[in-house]
């Protein structure tokens, strides 16, 4: 699978741990759910300035969040299936840094444990699974501690 990670911010240095962090979950993750070497993800690390933008036109909450996803292979009604046995672009996450710094330190572990949490979290959601009702939360739960446990960086 191919990750390509962008650094858009400059409040929170981004070094060479935290990517090994994001490219070891995206690459479990992957792994755990069969995605082909043909996959694609795209992952934009921002400010709470930007995401909190994406937050207000994309979902109408006018705030700072942590993660953002933007599946790129759900069809709409009217949409073709493609079947050509191309790349698989999965789509993107998007990761404030700067929420993921806060949460670290609210929650007592690392930086790279919460960037890993989210990125799990964001590929999850890319993957069609959702935490609306208690059985999907349980389930995303379950699956995020699974992948983190699997790149050392469960609890």
């Amino acid at each position: 699978m191919e990750t390509m990670i962008t650094n858009q911010q400059t409040r929170v240095e981004f070094d060479q741990h935290l990517e090994n962090a994001i490219t070891a979950v995206a690459n479990a993750t992957a792994r755990l759910h069969n995605l082909g070497p043909d996959t694609e993800l795209s992952i934009l690390l921002v400010d709470n300035s930007f995401i909190r933008k994406l937050n207000a036109f994309y979902r109408k909450q006018d705030k700072a969040t942590d993660v953002l996803s933007f599946a790129m292979n759900e069809l709409g009604e009217d949409e073709p299936a493609d079947e050509s046995g191309g790349t698989n672009i999965l789509g993107d996450i998007i990761i404030s840094l700067e929420k993921a710094l806060e949460q670290s330190e609210e929650y007592g572990h690392s930086l790279a444990r919460e960037v890993g949490f989210l990125t799990a979290h964001g590929m999850l959601h890319l993957l069609g699974f959702e935490h609306d009702t208690e059985s999907g939360d349980q389930e995303m739960q379950a699956w995020q501690e699974k992948i983190l446990q699997s790149v050392n960086l469960g609890r």
